[in-house]
Formats: structure tokens, C-alpha cells, sequence
């Protein structure tokens, strides 16, 4: 953040959950910003192989697009403060939070195991939530999470981590993905539509 008063704010990036049953919203905020973010865009055409020289490229939908960054999440700050959350459990709150977007939820979990003890013969997979990736104003778009590793560095006297450094490998779900009654469909069109506004401004 600035130093200075007037200076601008710091706007972090997140990691956005929607329950699809509640549509409960649950803003995961970095701690800090990362200093870098990869991203890959892979084309999804038709034609322009070797040997097809008369047949036009096509597209068959929008780029695959993967983003991968890593977070650190630390507690000394809050420790030195004497915050008391930060002392009895040190940041493995913010850990589970963020492993749970990788867990169907236990309350659907149980009551499936109801049903198949009710004889239900065919239960359905799991609904996930909908998740976004934050990054500023113009990039909000719908994410899966393809992978998710945890570097645990400190830990206090109870084994409780102090600091860690999480790499999270995201997917972007585009139009291609998603059917055009999912909240995601809209939310990747206008991530695009914010891009063409962009090319335009150059």
C-alpha cells in the first residue's frame, strides 16, 4: 500500500466462492498480492494444417486459458499485534479455507450417504461451487482449480503453520465450457468483452 495519504488503494486479488445452493458468497482475499502471474492461452481451431492450405482456420471456441500463481500467507504480523486467532491456530484457517474449494461439501456428502442407505440406486456426482479468479476490475472470470500445492514453512509450539507459500494452478471455464444458463457463461463473455475494450484503448 502507499505511503502516502492520498495515495491509491491496493486492490487484491481473490479467489471468489458462490455456493450453488445458497448462492452465499465468500470473497478469499490474498494476504499479498503476488509479484507474478503466468498465464497460457491455447488456441481451440479447425484447419490451417499442413497440406490443407485451401481450408480457412476456424475457431471451434474460445483459447484454453490456465493461470498459475503462488500465494503466501503469513501470521507474524498478527502474532507481534497478539491477535488471538493468529496465536491459538495460526493461518491454518486460511489454509482450509482454501483446500475446501477442492472437497465436495460434507453436508452433501451425508446425505447422499443417506439416500444410497434409503435404497437410492444412482446418486449424482457432486455439485461444485462456482469459482472465480479476481484480478482487478477487468479480469473476473470463472476458474476450476487443477492443482493446489501447500509449502509449509513455520509452525508454532502446536504444530499450527505460520507461513506458507501455496502454488495454485487455475483453468479458465469459458462459453466453450459451460452451458449458456450457468452464471459462468456471461461472467467469461464479459471477462472477453473487457479484453476486446482493452485492444481498442491501445
Amino acid at each position: 500500500m502507499s505511503t502516502y495519504a492520498h495515495g491509491p488503494r491496493l486492490v487484491k486479488g481473490a479467489i471468489i466462492v458462490i455456493d450453488p445452493v445458497s448462492q452465499q458468497r465468500q470473497n478469499i482475499a490474498f494476504q499479498y498480492n503476488p509479484d507474478t502471474l503466468k498465464r497460457s492461452l491455447q488456441p481451440q481451431v479447425l484447419g490451417g494444417e499442413q497440406g490443407q492450405a485451401s481450408q480457412a482456420v476456424r475457431f471451434t471456441g474460445a483459447p484454453v486459458e490456465t493461470i498459475n500463481l503462488d500465494v503466501i500467507i503469513d501470521a507474524t504480523d498478527q502474532l507481534e499485534q497478539g491477535q488471538t486467532q493468529a496465536a491459538q491456530t495460526g493461518i491454518y484457517p486460511q489454509l482450509a479455507t482454501l483446500e475446501l474449494l477442492l472437497y465436495p461439501g460434507s453436508r452433501q456428502v451425508t446425505q447422499n450417504n443417506s439416500l444410497l442407505d434409503q435404497g437410492t440406486l444412482e446418486i449424482g456426482p457432486y455439485v461444485a461451487p462456482l469459482t472465480l479468479f479476481s484480478w482487478g476490475s477487468n479480469r473476473v472470470l470463472p476458474v476450476s482449480l487443477t492443482s493446489f500445492s501447500i509449502n509449509e514453512e513455520v509452525f508454532d509450539s502446536q504444530l499450527n503453520p505460520i507461513r506458507a507459500t501455496l502454488s495454485l494452478g487455475l483453468r479458465a471455464l469459458s462459453y466453450s465450457d459451460l452451458d449458456p444458463g450457468h452464471p459462468g457463461y456471461n461472467l467469461f463473455l464479459a471477462y472477453q468483452q473487457a479484453k476486446e475494450a482493452m485492444a481498442r484503448r491501445r
